[in-house]
């Protein structure tokens, strides 16, 4: 997964040069080549398990970040914005490639990464704001070797019809979309907030039509409600892009083996994300749970392949 995402993202141009030109033509064969209405920059193999920052490893710098990965096995990452990995907007084109090299050098794959922003705004300018914010991740996710960011919906607000929040979060996504294109990355909508029931997603991603804006799963307790969770799945699998988030797997309040499942079925081949909320404090024995939960993956998949 790794070697082929660095073959059709990070052998393109150089931070300093004129990006999006250099990008349009990776983009559009990463676009040509993806699922119906989904992005392409799905690598073609089975899927894999990676972590998000949050929260098993929002106090570790990139460094042990790494190493912690390594040890568990663990071949995937998604950076979340304000954690001590330190790979924000704020860094220069020396600090990006220095972290470009450093996963380079490592066995671990950047997935991609976690920003906060939202598109629910209802002044203009706080969601002009958010659009600019969101173009700077996608801009730095590019330099380090990313292959997309994760952004929200997120929430309705009173006195503003539930149908314009919807049709604006979608054409915000469709403008992020066009841009992202150009810099070979996916824009990746979590299913959270308000916005997490299911039919409220499905009409997001109606509006969003960009075939470079994908869904971005969170196995969160709406995806079993009516009809369950195998028909809520099926409303937005065609959506899906690289990554999806699951909390714990052995957490018994959520059919994760279902969902792991359902993925295979269905030939899912991105990366399921562990976004985890219990965890040991202490390094080594955090490294010991992460090790725990990619066996947990390993074997709810292999008794269903």
């Amino acid at each position: 997964m790794k070697e082929t995402t660095r073959r059709t993202i990070s052998g393109n141009s150089c931070p300093t040069c004129n990006r999006r030109a250099v990008m349009a033509g990776a983009a559009a064969s990463l676009v040509a080549t993806a699922l119906p209405r989904s992005s392409a920059a799905r690598a073609p193999i089975r899927m894999g398990f990676g972590l998000v920052t949050y929260m098993w490893g929002a106090d570790w710098k990139l460094p042990q970040l790494l190493d912690a990965c390594e040890k568990a096995e663990v071949w995937g990452v998604e950076l979340r914005t304000t954690h001590a990995h330190g790979v924000e907007p704020s860094l220069g084109a020396r600090e990006r490639a220095a972290v470009r090299r450093r996963f380079e050098q490592s066995r671990v794959e950047l997935v991609g990464l976690g920003s906060n922003e939202r598109f629910d705004h209802p002044d203009p300018a706080d969601l002009k704001k958010a659009i600019e914010a969101t173009k700077r991740f996608v801009e730095l996710s590019h330099d380090v070797g990313g292959s997309g960011v994760k952004v929200k919906p997120n929430q309705f607000h009173k006195g503003v019809p539930r149908e314009k929040t919807i049709r604006q979060i979608g054409e915000s996504l469709n403008l992020l979309g066009e841009f992202a294109s150009g810099f070979g990355q996916q824009i990746r909508l979590e299913v959270h907030g308000q916005c997490a029931e299911i039919p409220i997603m499905a009409a997001i991603m109606k509006v969003a039509d960009h075939p470079n804006v994908a869904v971005c799963w969170n196995s969160n307790p709406q995806d079993l409600k009516p009809p369950g969770l195998e028909a809520n799945f099926k409303t937005l699998r065609p959506r899906f892009g690289q990554t999806l988030h699951v909390r714990e797997l052995d957490n018994r309040k959520y059919p994760f083996a279902q969902l792991l499942k359902l993925l295979l079925d269905s030939d899912y081949t991105g990366w399921v994300m562990l976004e985890g909320r219990d965890f040991p404090k202490e390094t080594p024995k955090r490294i010991e749970a992460l090790a725990r939960q990619r066996q947990l993956f390993d074997q709810m998949t292999r008794s269903h392949s």
